[in-house]
């Protein structure tokens, strides 16, 4: 069977240039790829602070921005349906705060497209089935994490995220 989906990809941001070109096909290898991904309609929003701090208390409940939230549209939606065994069936949105991925990269010494991807995946594991609530299960996704981002990165020179700026100005 071959794979079908539907991935949407917007930047609502503008502290950030990014190649979005270049993510959409990132994003398409690890949900082809890597997930196996066979049936998805994948959102992925890319937002400001102040959207994504408006999106965390709205939702979830909680004070002040965050770095990835994500959404699952799928009918019956329950941990666990979709992911580990065999390929997911994903229907469902990821936000991420680009402002977060750049201030985090900092800290943790890695590039903001490197925060970026993971996020991404973070969010697209947490619609496959993964929680990251008690210290083992984040050990367990914190793993998955890793091995896929560094496969994306052996793929992808993803520092390439970071749109160039146009020497013409806003002509394209």
């Amino acid at each position: 069977m071959l794979p079908t989906g539907s991935l949407t990809l917007r930047n609502l941001q503008r502290t950030t240039s990014i190649n979005l070109p270049l993510l959409r096909r990132v994003v398409r290898t690890f949900l082809q790829d890597l997930l196996r991904a066979q049936d998805f309609e994948l959102g992925i929003q890319l937002v400001n602070r102040d959207e994504m701090t408006r999106l965390n208390e709205t939702f979830l409940r909680h004070k002040g921005a965050t770095d990835v939230m994500a959404f699952d549209y799928a009918e019956n939606a329950a941990p666990g349906v979709s992911g580990r065994r065999g390929a997911p069936t994903l229907h469902g949105e990821v936000f991420v705060c680009l402002e977060e991925a750049v201030r985090q990269a900092r800290q943790f010494r890695t590039t903001w497209q490197s925060e970026l991807v993971r996020y991404i995946i973070h969010g697209v594991l947490h619609l496959c089935g993964y929680d990251d609530r008690r210290t083992a299960q984040r050990r367990q996704m914190k793993r998955v994490e890793n091995r896929l981002l560094r496969q994306l990165g052996d793929n992808y020179d993803l520092r390439q995220l970071s749109a160039k700026p146009n020497p013409l100005g806003s002509l394209s």
